[in-house]
């Protein structure tokens, strides 16, 4: 059935008198894929399917204590750059200095009529 959709369509292709689809690089030239080539790691051997990487590093640890008060520490997320300057308090909005950061309360502790209940 398959072949007989093909053979079909390939009739009213050739019954219509389009031209015959473009071949890339022309009649007559050969034409190669150029795939990526794999890249060369020293000291790793590269087997088909496997991919190179880098080696993970562990994140630098700061501590100028002032560097640790006037900015977001690890919030950069590229390579290179440098982390974000935190802003004076009044630039954030009032919920952010209103959030529970210790442990959670208990069901008890909370009212059953706040949202933090439900």
């Amino acid at each position: 059935m398959v072949a007989t959709c093909l053979l079909g369509a390939s009739r009213i292709w050739a019954s219509c008198g389009l031209p015959a689809l473009p071949v890339p690089g022309g009649p007559g030239t050969l034409f190669i894929w150029a795939y990526a080539k794999m890249p060369v790691m020293k000291g790793t051997k590269v087997t088909k399917g496997s991919m190179a990487t880098e080696a993970l590093k562990d994140p630098e640890v700061c501590t100028d204590p002032i560097q640790l008060t006037t900015h977001a520490m690890g919030i950069n997320m590229y390579k290179e750059g440098q982390d974000v300057a935190l802003k004076p308090d009044p630039e954030y909005t009032e919920w952010l200095f209103q959030m529970n950061l210790g442990p959670p309360k208990m069901l008890e502790e909370l009212e059953p009529e706040s949202h933090e209940y439900w």
